[in-house]
């Protein structure tokens, strides 16, 4: 199975290591079945963003989960697709993830435009456990 974060994701697992995105970054270590993807620029949106001052997100936490991303994910580099996005800056996560055939995993899903592979947290994790 075949994931990409969206950068929400990450700072969600990094404030709080209970919820549904600290469970997923936990099943990416433990289940092999599950292939998180990243781009050089969503690691850059990853690194830029776990370093914002008010989130207070400590810089060995911030280490840490980025050597987690480098060590269990798969770097690619997509093609730019043409879909309208809301939001621009999205392009990354989802070209991302239609490159891999994969979920886009996100906390804004009206950023993203209504298709089956786009779905919250709460909704990968019940996918994978029901």
């Amino acid at each position: 199975m075949n994931i990409v974060l969206d950068t929400n994701i990450i700072i969600s697992s990094a404030i709080s290591t209970k919820g549904n995105s600290a469970k997923i970054i936990d099943l990416i270590h433990s289940d092999e079945n599950i292939q998180l993807h990243y781009s050089n620029d969503i690691f850059a949106e990853y690194k830029k963003v776990l370093a914002y001052e008010r989130l207070k997100i400590s810089a060995e936490t911030q280490k840490e989960i980025l050597e987690v991303i480098k060590e269990v994910g798969m770097l690619i580099e997509p093609v730019a697709s043409d879909m309208q996005l809301p939001d621009e800056s999205d392009r990354i996560f989802y070209d991302t993830a239609k490159a891999v055939d994969g979920y886009l995993i996100t906390g804004n899903l009206k950023h993203y435009p209504e298709e089956s592979h786009i779905i919250s947290p709460a909704q990968f994790i019940k996918e994978l456990f029901c």
